[in-house]
């Protein structure tokens, strides 16, 4: 993710299959940090995995919501990705709103502080305003401080908060 002001060059545009060595880059790159925060819980799966993942279209669920993958493209490589699908809480006492969830953002190490993230992230919410969401919602781990701040930046609010206990 990047927070600095600095202006990249990045084009962003929907995946394509062709994506998918880049992206799966990206992303293995997210899970080990990911997995140094909280290695309970995260773990960094195989290359071949997220390449047939994102070369499939399986990165969205199959159950109706409608999705849709950015990447960003610097100089022919792909330089940061965000994954992101409509969302509809099911709960009788939510009002009946429609969110743009952004499940997954990743920008390259060698990337970073360039300003794809924020890109990225104004992609998404551009993306979740045309279809019709009233609101972004995402997650990030609680100890992701460079996570929070980039968010807090993008101008996020802490809505709900997740508990979890080991059983």
């Amino acid at each position: 993710m990047s927070d600095s002001p600095n202006q990249s060059v990045a084009t962003i545009r929907p995946t394509v299959p062709e994506d998918a060595d880049g992206i799966a880059r990206t992303f293995l790159e997210s899970a080990e940090y990911h997995a140094c925060l909280d290695p309970e819980r995260y773990s960094v799966p195989a290359l071949a995995t997220i390449v047939t993942r994102y070369r499939d279209g399986q990165q969205h669920p199959q159950c109706g919501e409608q999705g849709v993958t950015l990447v960003a493209e610097l100089n022919g490589e792909i330089a940061g990705f965000v994954d992101v699908r409509l969302f509809q809480p099911q709960d009788p006492m939510h009002r009946a709103t429609t969110f743009c969830h952004v499940s997954e953002i990743a920008v390259s190490r060698q990337h970073q502080t360039q300003g794809i993230g924020r890109e990225l992230m104004r992609a998404a919410q551009d993306w979740g305003r045309q279809q019709g969401a009233e609101f972004a919602l995402l997650e990030y781990h609680a100890a992701n401080q460079r996570a929070a701040l980039f968010y807090q930046r993008m101008g996020y609010n802490v809505a709900t908060i997740t508990a979890i206990k080991r059983l």
